[in-house]
């Protein structure tokens, strides 16, 4: 299903580099009085006070308050004496807090080590009688893996819904993959790891969920989750549908987004994208996941891809639902939409003034970009002026229907830009009406209607294609949504 989905997805694309499709939405220096020296990871901290944590690849960690007019930033880890950053692909990569941060105060970085340059997976805790200052006494290492190149070591870290930790981890480095690790599985290179760090077994500092693929064994590596990756620099849980969006870095032809899912082989070094790569004609396709997504390494798209997120936040209704990723060396950002059973669609945004390293949210799940120029940029969302109000449904939009498939329930989300009479129907596959979730009078904004999966009787609707209606006032518009039973 997903072969065909990018083979039949959309591609949309500006007129001029910088323009954007969205006149309201706009990227902007978040906090103007602010940079940092390579900045590549942005976090927030779930504890409520609504700080941002910024790391840069030399070794340190900054935080600070989410305010557009905060003029210094506080040192909140230093780990430059271990870390070995040539300034290239090593450093401090990547950061996690804990999801109970707020009452155990951890927090998880990723890492190359001085001088054996391995990767290292370290938990710190934060000082208990200062929230901005982390306790470097109280580190524990938690995993290491041998690097045999200095490129593609991975770097993210991020807790999923089931509490685990989840590691990208690259194939190794040097080109090609030359020892074959990222199809090993006696290997962690080439992979995405899932641990318990809340447990211990085996004289390891971290547990194995029992729900791995391999659990229980010994060959293959029970941390593995996934694997015949080449480099997951940057991945991020839909904090809606669940799923799992890994951008994976290319050779030298093309890079793709996978979703990724428990035991699947993503397909490097036999593929890179869509298309064979050792061997580079014919090759065995058995067995592995496509990408959802793929673009070249050319004019119109780039040569380095940074995964972004699923856009969950308030401010900006039209970008709702769509994953926003962008490309480190040629700075272009895009937008995409895909829910697992129509087309992909790819939107591209514009460009950002530096080398795109990272995405990452605040509190409120809004979305911001780390940039090699130092500077840290936001996405809001601009009102048309009242010289740009003759099209006064601006902001008129039906999102894709969540989770989809789904079972038993999904939810319906629109957005109105004013008050209007508003009906949302469900229609079957011949275009027999199922039930009316909605006929009334609705205010301006968003929206979201829940079905249960039942036709106006209370009878439990079969597995199928279902089709749901929006109108208000002049618009007419509709989505398509899957019932699995």
């Amino acid at each position: 299903m997903r072969t065909q989905a990018i083979l039949l997805g959309i591609l949309v694309v500006c007129g001029a580099p910088g323009q954007s499709l969205h006149a309201q939405i706009l990227l902007q220096s978040a906090f103007p009085n602010l940079s940092f020296i390579k900045p590549l990871d942005l976090q927030s901290p779930p504890d409520g006070t609504n700080r941002i944590a910024v790391v840069t690849q030399p070794g340190v960690i900054y935080i600070f308050p989410n305010a557009p007019s905060v003029s210094s930033a506080n040192v909140f880890l230093d780990v430059r004496d271990s870390v070995h950053d040539v300034g290239s692909e090593q450093g401090l990569l990547g950061l996690a807090f804990h999801p109970r941060f707020a009452e155990n105060r951890y927090l998880f970085v990723n890492y190359t080590s001085k001088p054996n340059a391995r990767t290292v997976i370290a938990r710190y805790t934060v000082s208990n009688t200062n929230p901005d200052s982390v306790d470097k006494s109280t580190r524990l290492v938690i995993l290491e893996i041998y690097q045999p190149f200095s490129n593609h070591n991975g770097g993210g870290l991020a807790f999923g819904p089931d509490g685990y930790l989840y590691i990208g981890t690259g194939d190794g480095g040097s080109g090609g993959d030359p020892a074959n690790r990222a199809q090993n599985l006696d290997s962690l290179l080439g992979k995405m790891l899932r641990i318990d760090v809340d447990g211990s077994e085996d004289g390891r500092n971290y547990a194995i969920p029992p729900t791995n693929p391999y659990f229980g064994m010994t060959s293959p590596r029970p941390e593995i989750w996934a694997y015949g990756l080449r480099n997951p620099w940057r991945y991020s849980f839909d904090s809606t549908t669940g799923w799992l969006w890994a951008a994976d870095v290319g050779q030298d032809a093309w890079e793709e987004i996978d979703i990724i899912e428990k035991g699947k082989n993503y397909g490097w070094r036999i593929m890179e994208g869509l298309h064979c790569y050792n061997p580079s004609t014919g090759c065995n396709q058995t067995g592995l996941t496509l990408p959802i997504w793929e673009y070249a390494h050319n004019s119109a798209g780039g040569f380095s891809i940074t995964g972004g997120f699923v856009y969950r936040g308030a401010a900006i209704p039209e970008l709702y639902g769509k994953y926003v990723y962008g490309d480190y060396v040629s700075r272009r950002i895009w937008f995409l939409s895909y829910d697992g059973v129509n087309p992909p669609v790819n939107e591209l945004f514009g460009t950002a003034a530096g080398g795109i390293s990272s995405f990452g949210l605040d509190q409120d799940k809004e979305l911001y970009v780390t940039a090699f120029d130092g500077k840290i940029y936001k996405f809001i969302w601009q009102p048309p002026t009242s010289a740009g109000r003759e099209n006064p449904v601006q902001s008129y939009s039906l999102r894709q229907n969540y989770p989809n498939p789904f079972n038993p329930g999904t939810t319906i989300e629109f957005s109105l830009p004013t008050a209007q009479h508003t009906t949302v129907t469900v229609y079957d596959m011949t275009g027999k009406e199922i039930l009316t979730l909605a006929n009334t009078e609705l205010s301006g904004g968003v929206h979201r209607i829940h079905w249960d999966g039942r036709d106006m009787t209370g009878k439990a609707m079969p597995s199928g294609v279902y089709f749901y209606r929006l109108k208000s006032g002049a618009r007419l518009e509709t989505g398509r949504m899957m019932l699995l039973r």
